[in-house]
């Protein structure tokens, strides 16, 4: 059941790729800590172009604009036409291969650079493992996920 809060930041999205031309459609998934807000319509792949960037950035402006105080903390997911969906089933798979890695070789591994979304996918897939501990490295927007040993 979508909330208040979730159909105001629902129409800030469609107001904001309004200005930018496009017409789409939204609809609101929800889950125990965030909110996933899909996007379709024929003009949907525009936000998917040059490997979701278009996508990445109205994420960070819905969460910037509709802070902490206001959503708690759950956090705004913005997707189109699956494409970020798709996007994370990659990370974390690739995490789990890295993850493999750690347990037989002892090593840590590097992962990244990543941005804060994709680490928090990241981290809590290496969560899933209580053998193995993450961390973010690096002071920039960026950072790279060290996965390692406990």
């Amino acid at each position: 059941m979508a909330t208040d809060l979730d159909e105001q930041v629902s129409d800030f999205i469609l107001r904001v790729t309004d200005a930018m031309g496009l017409t789409l459609a939204s609809s609101i998934d929800e889950f125990p800590d965030h909110v996933r807000v899909n996007l379709s319509g024929d003009d949907a792949d525009v936000l998917v172009r040059r490997k979701g960037e278009a996508l990445d950035a109205l994420q960070v402006i819905v969460n910037t604009a509709f802070g902490r105080e206001a959503r708690g903390d759950r956090h705004y997911v913005v997707d189109a036409l699956d494409f970020r969906k798709g996007k994370d089933a990659e990370l974390q798979q690739s995490a789990r291969v890295l993850m493999d890695k750690v347990k037989t070789t002892g090593s840590p591994e590097e992962m990244g650079p990543l941005n804060p979304y994709a680490r928090r996918l990241v981290h809590l897939t290496v969560a899933e493992d209580a053998a193995l501990a993450s961390a973010s490295l690096g002071d920039s927007f960026l950072k790279v996920i060290v996965i390692s040993k406990k």
